[in-house]
């Protein structure tokens, strides 16, 4: 079974979103095994640049320490490439026939993501030219895994 997982800087803290996100998550427990890592998000007392890079540099640490050895990392981020729920669906399904399924989606905090964590991406994909909340962009995200494992596996959700 193929292993995704969702690393995400910060909590869910609007029960709606949560409520989303598990929802997603049972239903991807019969198609993949599923899991979300949730690390902290590095506090900053101003946005000064160089303070700014060095908590994405920390955050960085984490979330490649967070990476199953050999997960192919997808980065999301607004420079990234833009797929179609297919196009998404067959990029897993490729990862999963090639013997190295394993992936790991990551959502970076307010910030961002570090250059260390886009460079080391299998791939960067962008949801769209529109700005998501975080906690919407995770909910999206999980959806749309759903659905691709949906396409891969034949079964009647996804239109």
């Amino acid at each position: 079974m193929q292993h995704i997982d969702l690393i995400c800087i910060g909590k869910l803290n609007a029960a709606w979103c949560a409520e989303g996100v598990a929802e997603y998550r049972k239903r991807l427990s019969t198609l993949c095994d599923f899991r979300v890592i949730e690390l902290p998000e590095q506090p900053l007392r101003e946005d000064s640049p160089a303070l700014v890079q060095r908590a994405l540099g920390k955050e960085a640490q984490a979330i490649l320490a967070s990476v199953r050895k050999g997960a192919a990392i997808v980065a999301l981020c607004v420079e990234g490439k833009t797929l179609s729920s297919e196009e998404l669906a067959a990029w897993l399904d490729d990862r999963a026939v090639s013997g190295a399924g394993d992936v790991a989606f990551v959502i970076g905090s307010s910030h961002g993501l570090a250059p260390a964590v886009k460079q080391a991406a299998a791939l960067r994909l962008s949801m769209g030219r529109i700005t998501l909340p975080h906690q919407l962009a995770r909910l999206v995200l999980t959806e749309q895994i759903y659905r691709a494992c949906c396409i891969n596996r034949n079964i009647k959700y996804h239109k």
